[in-house]
Order: C-alpha cells, then structure tokens, then sequence
C-alpha cells in the first residue's frame, strides 16, 4: 500500500477526559504500557500496514509530541519522499484554535492536493489496537464505499467513551451515535475510518460552505444517508483510551500475557522511541509478580500487579499494588503504594502510605514530592 495509500492522525479536539495527566502534553503522547505512547499504535499500525506517508494534526500542548516523534526514525518515516509530517495549527489564535477538523485540513489542503496516495485512512491517537489496515482498504474498494468505519462488537462494557454504530444487514451504516446516544447497538466505532483522497477534500469544502466544521460528526454522521458508509468488523483487542478509568483499566490489561502478545506483537510489532536504558535491577529483596517493569528499573522492594515504566525505584520495604508508576518515580523505603497513578518524576518520601480504590485510583502529577 505504499503509494496506494497515507494517513492522517487527527489530534483536532481529540475527546480527553485525562485530568492532570493532561496538563502539560496532549493525549497523544501520553504513557501507555511501560514504555510507550499512546500515538504509538496508530503510528505503528499504518507503518506495519505499508503506508510510508503519515500526516499528524497536532492542536495544542504539542511539544512532547514533537519531541517524541522527532524526524519518524523510529517507526521509519523518515525518507525524503514521503515519510512524517507533522503539522501544527497555522495560528495560535484562540479563535482559529476553537474551530473544527475541517477548518484545519482545509487550511492544509496543499498537503492532500500535492500527494499521490489514492486513498487516507485517518485515525485518532488513543485507539489501543493492533490492526492490519491492508484488509480494510480492499474492503473499502469491494464494497465501492464512500467511507468505512473500522468497528468493533463489544458485548460487554468496555471503560472509554466509545461512538455506537448501527448496520443493516449489508454491512452499511444506517446509524451512529456519540457515547451520550441511546442507539441500541454493540458495535463500536474504533475511530478509522478509510476514504479516498479527492472525496475527503469534496467532503470538506462542501461541509464548510454549509457551516459544518466537524467531519465525523457534521460530514459523515449528518451524510448516512447520502453516503454509501459501509462498516468493517475487527475482531481483536480494542481499547478507548480518553478517560482518566479508560487509561488505568486498559494498563491494567497489559498485565494478561494473552493481552500483551496481541497488542504489542500481533499482526505487528508497536515501535515507539528508542532511549537506551540498562536492564531493570533486582536488588537483594525484591519480590514481583504479575507486572510490566521497564528498562533502567530498580526494584529492592515489592512490586504486585503494577505498571512500571523506565527508570522506576522501588526502595526496600517498599509495596507497590495495582499501580502505574510513570518514568524515573521514586517510592521511599516502607512506603506502601495501592490503586495510585503517578506521573513523571513523583518521588514518595519513606514510609508514607497512599492508597486509592479500583475504581478511583489515587493520582499524583507530574515532579510531585509526596
């Protein structure tokens, strides 16, 4: 699919309900899994899938975005003819800032109109999944479809704030809802959707012209019955990372190996930026079970059912339970650690006992000293 099709990663008012572990970055870039970012599984999914030409809409609190993607090296976009592009708001005013997704790819209309590619597959940043996106495309072009939504059949609940998708008996998208609808459907819109080139740019200056700014929600929801919207069925792992519940339960089921191999291995590997640490440490004392410990680790105490990321220190004495302990954290000797997220750089003093609850875990932000 190399020169057949791009991507576009679209960050425009992406939903974030991930309190202060927003603050100061978008949720693009944050933490997932030990080691990763979230933009790192739609990144590697198209890179894995054979597109060679992304596009990322940054909005606002890009700058960690920018340095965690840098030139695309890691995930190898980073060729001259095709490769990352990364493009920002054309203006920092408050005004422009509040328009939509189609307001904004207007305003890079010149990166569609002077690209080759057939066909976009745009996306959002806090879709957990692994995805071969080459099936979807030649669904796409069976079906002779104005758009597809790439959807997902949850029987049960999943935490994250999910659109609702309707079929008939085709595959075609007779309805779809926001989170808050009462559709009675349990197919959910991973957010990927496919379309061709020359459509995306008729759809965005025709919903500009009529006042719509949003494309799924004013382009595409508005048009279900105009459009010929068909709907392909993925059947793996699919997380909805955009609330602050979403982000711990979805961790959480890194823990499952069964979870693990398929998000981060199958059908492809998840890249993200390589730092090069030492191997984590296991000091005299220490005891782990059931967790993800990152590189540059050092553990002396317990560490049960958590998500450690690069560069964590666990003193002696010190228990950690189902917790996510972001990079270089410290937890102080005897201090007991239950149902917490910390940021970056949190350091807990010695013998200080913090705990929350699983569905309302204790949450440290960034450089805290506690």
């Amino acid at each position: 699919m190399k020169n057949k099709v791009m991507g576009v990663i679209n960050l425009i008012h992406e939903p974030d309900e991930l309190e202060i572990l927003t603050s100061g970055r978008c949720p693009a870039t944050v933490p997932f899994g030990g080691r990763y970012r979230l933009i790192d599984f739609m990144l590697s999914n198209m890179v894995n899938s054979g597109i060679s030409r992304v596009a990322v809409f940054a909005h606002t609190k890009y700058r960690s975005l920018m340095d965690h993607l840098g030139s695309g090296k890691h995930w190898d976009l980073h060729n001259r003819q095709s490769g990352l592009f990364i493009l920002p708001p054309s203006s920092d005013d408050q005004q422009e800032l509040r328009r939509g997704d189609l307001y904004h790819m207007f305003q890079n209309r010149d990166y569609f109109t002077r690209s080759q590619q057939e066909f976009v597959v745009i996306s959002r940043s806090h879709v957990v999944c692994n995805i071969d996106l080459a099936p979807v495309i030649d669904f796409h072009e069976r079906q002779d479809a104005d758009i597809t939504v790439v959807c997902k059949r949850q029987t049960d609940p999943i935490p994250g704030k999910s659109r609702k998708v309707e079929l008939n008996s085709a595959g075609r998208v007779i309805g779809m809802q926001d989170h808050y609808g009462r559709l009675d459907s349990d197919l959910l819109s991973t957010e990927i959707y496919v379309m061709r080139r020359d459509f995306l740019m008729e759809l965005v200056e025709t919903s500009l012209a009529q006042g719509q700014e949003h494309l799924i929600r004013h382009a595409i929801m508005s048009r279900l019955d105009r459009l010929n919207v068909y709907g392909y069925l993925f059947e793996g792992y699919l997380g909805m990372v955009n609330t602050l519940e979403s982000y711990y339960w979805n961790n959480m089921q890194m823990l499952r190996s069964d979870v693990w191999k398929e998000v981060f291995f199958r059908p492809g590997s998840i890249f993200t930026k390589v730092k090069d640490e030492p191997p984590a440490r296991y000091l005299e004392g220490a005891k782990v079970s059931g967790s993800l410990i990152a590189n540059g680790c050092v553990v002396e105490g317990m560490v049960i059912n958590s998500v450690l990321f690069r560069g964590v220190k666990v003193r002696k004495g010190a228990i950690i339970r189902n917790s996510i302990v972001m990079q270089n954290g410290v937890i102080g000797e005897n201090s007991v650690l239950d149902y917490a997220i910390l940021d970056k750089d949190v350091v807990i003093d010695q013998g200080r006992d913090i705990r929350g609850a699983a569905g309302s875990p204790f949450l440290a932000g960034k450089r805290k000293v506690i």
